[in-house]
């Protein structure tokens, strides 16, 4: 019996969403990439105070989206979950910011 291989190590993607409450119901990719523009995409996020989420499947579905478009209905629940973690956060961030 042979030992099991190692798992290929997959390519980076990164996908950056934006979602407009006033204008968008439902959020758009913005930017996307493999690799060492996934790297870039993430770098910019990270200096930029952007909060990353890590989800390899997640992403994979909203790479294949063309930059500009909405996203689909089988990632709108995970993205959903997401975006209220988010605004709940900025809220807290906010309220703190303003506490004496």
């Amino acid at each position: 019996m042979s030992p099991p291989r190692p798992s290929p190590a997959r390519t980076p993607v990164a996908v950056a969403l934006q979602h407009d409450r006033q204008e968008d119901k439902v959020p758009r990719v913005v930017a996307s990439g493999r690799g060492a523009l996934a790297e870039r995409i993430l770098d910019l996020a990270f200096a930029h105070g952007v909060k990353v989420r890590e989800d390899a499947d997640l992403a994979e579905i909203l790479a294949a989206v063309e930059i500009g478009q909405q996203i689909p209905l089988a990632a709108f629940v995970a993205v959903a979950e997401i975006l209220f973690y988010l605004y709940r956060a900025n809220e807290r961030q906010a309220a703190a910011a303003g506490a004496p």
